[in-house]
């Protein structure tokens, strides 16, 4: 039970976070590209891979730690559904190139930040 909300607390951070930050990123940028949606899946992935660096080293603790950060913080502000969505809408919208854009961009810069979050954990470590 205590894990079970844990993942609702986080998730609901998550969430409201990831609210905030694309909406600033898109007051700032414009909605021509999904600026909020690549910014919160890189920096959910950076954190991530710091977070899982510093569970697997002990630094922070597993359980419902993990659960609450992991699970439920990254796992609700990170927005795969909203980037498939996004995605999908420039590409019937007739925006081909600036869907592959998209798709090659998130995929390539998420698989890097969660790297550096891992070797920042580990160094921290």
């Amino acid at each position: 039970m205590e894990q079970l909300l844990a993942a609702g607390l986080g998730g609901a951070l998550g969430g409201v976070l990831r609210y905030q930050i694309s909406g600033l990123m898109a007051r700032l940028l414009g909605e021509a590209f999904p600026w909020g949606t690549l910014t919160v899946n890189i920096t959910g992935s950076l954190l991530i891979g710091l977070l899982a660096s510093l569970v697997i080293a002990g630094t922070l603790p597993g359980g419902s730690t993990a659960v609450l950060l992991m699970v439920g913080l990254c796992g609700s502000y990170t927005t795969v559904s909203s980037f498939s969505l996004q995605t999908l809408t420039l590409w019937q919208q007739g925006h081909k190139t600036t869907a592959g854009i998209n798709i090659a961009v998130s995929a390539l810069t998420c698989l890097l930040a969660v790297t550096i979050g891992l070797l920042l954990g580990r160094m921290m470590t």
